[in-house]
């Protein structure tokens, strides 16, 4: 028996409204890769980018005059800042260069491809042909390096190549962790030693 035509035009509109509210939704379509998340762009880009960082022997109140110490120096051609997201941190597209200096004013520098910055641990993850070279010639070549600014320690569990030219030894190896002048060396895994220094008559 045909339905009459009221029923007819409710089962119409049911199908038409339920149509309707299947294409408003969002589909279900799991995306991976760069489509996965939303674009994140940095708050602020700053070219001939420079941060000081200093520290005085004693607290400062606020009409001293005391002179701060530089203790490091941080430099790059440019810099992103992404300080308005939950976990802010800045990057270095482009590479940049930090110049530590210790108690007695002797320079270290460490140069990357790349940095990130991350505000709230102070710590500093440098990639792609990272160097360390101290200013008594030390030098230590790795990937990836890891930089706690909190407590002036660098680490990383990838490989690396250390030379010193105090004892006129290369050593490579992977994962390890020093001071920030390599004056404490210490490595988790090393896969040979090689004598540089040649032996005297």
């Amino acid at each position: 028996m045909a339905g009459s035509p009221k029923n007819i035009f409710t089962n119409v509109a049911v199908v038409f409204s339920t149509a309707m509210l299947f294409f408003a939704c969002t589909d279900n379509y799991k995306r991976v890769g760069e489509e996965a998340g939303k674009k994140i762009f940095p708050q602020g880009i700053a070219n001939n980018f420079v941060l000081t960082y200093t520290e005085t022997v004693d607290e400062l109140g606020s009409q001293d005059l005391k002179s701060t110490k530089v203790i490091a120096v941080l430099t790059s051609p440019v810099s992103e800042n992404f300080q308005n997201l939950r976990f802010p941190y800045r990057t270095f597209p482009k590479g940049l260069v930090l110049d530590v200096f210790d108690k007695d004013s002797n320079k270290n520098v460490v140069k990357a491809d790349y940095g990130i910055m991350y505000s709230l641990t102070n710590l500093i993850d440098l990639q792609g042909n990272v160097v360390i070279e101290t200013h008594d010639g030390k030098r230590l070549e790795a990937p990836q390096l890891y930089y706690d600014q909190n407590n002036e320690w660098i680490f990383t569990q990838g490989e690396f190549t250390y030379t010193n030219p105090e004892d006129g030894t290369v050593m490579d190896g992977e994962g390890m962790d020093f001071n920030r002048n390599l004056s404490f060396f210490k490595a988790h895994r090393t896969y040979g030693l090689m004598m540089i220094k040649e032996e005297l008559e």
